[in-house]
């Protein structure tokens, strides 16, 4: 296996779904992976640690708070929600300038769960524009559920 085939392999491994998802969105292949491996330099870069116990049992009840909100102020509870996310990112030790820069920062070890936040982001902010309806605000909360159960996940050394 030449060296470019084994870059494409490793990549596909580290991002899944991302990796198809960024050489569709690129003019070629190499372009899409070189900007893949500078993802992957950025994330290197940042100090990404698991939370704490408390930390997890904290975001825990504010989660189940939101999900209670969501049965009467359901477009308050996705934008709860969103708010909530960005702070599990920021506390993961996740840069939050931007949505763009989230998205490529999660999706070196998140990219399996990335497509949820993007659809949960999209239906967020046609919300902010048209009030989006109940079905689809569920929804999105399913998503952010998705990604924030993934983000949470599970302090090294206590399966």
């Amino acid at each position: 296996m030449d060296r470019g085939a084994q870059r494409r392999r490793r990549l596909r491994e580290t991002f899944g779904p991302e990796y198809e998802r960024t050489v569709q969105e690129s003019p070629n292949r190499i372009k899409a992976e070189k900007e893949l491996l500078e993802r992957q330099k950025r994330h290197d870069k940042l100090d990404i640690q698991p939370l704490s116990d408390s930390a997890r049992v904290h975001y825990r009840q504010q989660w189940s708070l939101i999900q209670e909100r969501f049965v009467d102020r359901p477009g308050d509870a996705i934008v709860e929600a969103d708010r909530v996310l960005t702070q599990l990112m920021a506390d993961r030790g996740y840069p939050t300038e931007g949505y763009e820069q989230q998205a490529s920062d999660l999706s070196v070890e998140h990219a399996r769960t990335l497509e949820h936040y993007r659809t949960a982001r999209e239906t967020l902010h046609g919300h902010e524009k048209t009030n989006a309806d109940t079905e689809s605000l569920r929804k999105a909360m399913v998503h952010y559920r998705t990604v924030f159960d993934d983000l949470l996940g599970e302090r090294e050394g206590s399966k």
